[in-house]
């Protein structure tokens, strides 16, 4: 009874390192297959592809002064709907 059990033990063993195997050849395979796809890339930007500032330098915030919204007391509660859009009543300055 004591060589079944053996036998069982070394049959699940061989088992493991076939299977620690298929999952390094796995892993392997799949670096392999990533830094084929990356050597596919372009490579980065020479420095006259890069991006210039415009001639009439850079571009400035919005900077927008927005009048409160007044809120009538009621029984219910409004909805986001039923309050008075943002863009109304904003002003823009430069």
């Amino acid at each position: 009874m004591n060589e079944q059990v053996a036998a069982g033990s070394g049959t699940s063993g061989i088992l493991l390192a076939i299977v620690g195997v298929l999952v390094v050849a796995v892993l392997l395979a799949a670096f392999v297959w990533g830094r084929r796809i990356k050597a596919r890339e372009p490579g980065p930007p020479r420095p006259d592809q890069q991006p210039r500032l415009p001639e009439n330098g850079p571009v400035g915030d919005v900077v927008e002064s927005r009048e409160p919204d007044e809120l009538v007391q009621g029984e219910q509660r409004l909805t986001p709907h039923e309050v008075k859009r943002n863009s109304i009543g904003s002003r823009r300055r430069r």
